[in-house]
């Protein structure tokens, strides 16, 4: 019950300290838990009410140099709830920051100041785009409930088959797993022919083939048709799988300083890439001007 207690704890110091004892008991002073360290001095508890009546019956001397008395009273200290408030109050400031501190790593504990994505950062912004619309996204509060929704969106990317979104610290970690075996996306509609010729050769895998080597084609016009005809004369949507080599020429006249510059301009223009090859090339100058024939092959594909 020490604890609860509100009591002062003195020191009296004179020749036989006992003697002073009677004197407070006299004074109906109520004296708790004494002891007599040394020869001269005692120590004792007092009520916290009775310690003015304590020096008024033995002065302090520092204090009043006028007064002699042949026992001297010091305090040593407070028990009790005082004891502990006035240790609190000392230590107000480092209790105050240690609050402080315990408040801020809760709080902190619920932000997300970055964004670690692993595994197949190729999905990076798509992952950050599928992250903020669902609320988490950097210095900002983290919203639980969201993981869910993130990898649902991050799943549906090609190639993706695990997604993981966790909160570890202050930062998202969403961890991105590619396919060993990605499963390709075949286009649709039908082949077209992306500019005009002579078809060479021309396979079908799937799908109707709507033109025959030999025939001549404009840019646009369908090759290979998306479906498939039975006996019956039913047509079935398919996606198609084919190629067609197309044989054709191109011819302009267009100034130019000389002939390989000329060539070049006109190569620019057929944007051949890889599925072109040039079979031959005429160029013939006249005045300021270059007339050029270039005869080439180009490889029409569609999901091969």
């Amino acid at each position: 019950m020490s604890f609860f207690s509100f009591r002062q704890r003195l020191s009296i110091e004179g020749i036989m300290p006992e003697r002073a004892l009677l004197r407070l008991k006299r004074a109906e002073i109520d004296v708790f838990n004494v002891k007599k360290p040394q020869k001269n001095r005692i120590l004792l508890s007092v009520n916290r009410k009775d310690v003015e009546k304590v020096f008024a019956i033995y002065p302090k001397v520092c204090y009043n140099g006028s007064v002699r008395s042949a026992y001297e009273v010091r305090p040593i200290a407070k028990l009790g709830v005082f004891s502990y408030a006035e240790r609190l109050y000392k230590r107000l400031g480092f209790v105050l920051g240690a609050l402080l501190f315990c408040v801020a790593c809760a709080f902190a504990d619920s932000l997300v100041l970055g964004v670690d994505v692993q595994g197949d950062i190729g999905y990076h912004r798509e992952t950050l785009a599928a992250l903020a619309e669902n609320g988490i996204q950097p210095f900002s509060r983290y919203r639980k409930g969201g993981e869910d929704a993130v990898c649902a969106q991050l799943l549906a990317l090609p190639d993706i088959e695990f997604c993981s979104v966790k909160k570890r610290g202050l930062s998202v970690v969403v961890e991105l797993r590619s396919s060993p075996f990605p499963v390709k996306t075949l286009q649709k509609g039908a082949l077209t022919a992306s500019r005009g010729g002579e078809i060479l050769s021309i396979v079908a895998l799937r799908g109707t083939p709507l033109k025959k080597k030999g025939e001549q084609v404009q840019a646009g016009e369908p090759l290979v048709a998306d479906y498939f005809e039975t006996q019956s004369g039913e047509r079935t949507k398919v996606e198609v799988i084919a190629r067609a080599r197309l044989a054709c020429t191109y011819e302009t006249t267009l100034p130019a300083p000389d002939a390989q510059t000329a060539f070049a301009i006109c190569y620019l223009e057929l944007q051949l890439a890889q599925a072109g090859e040039i079979t031959s090339m005429e160029i013939a100058q006249t005045d300021e001007t270059f007339h050029v024939k270039i005869s080439y092959e180009i490889l029409e594909t569609l999901n091969m």
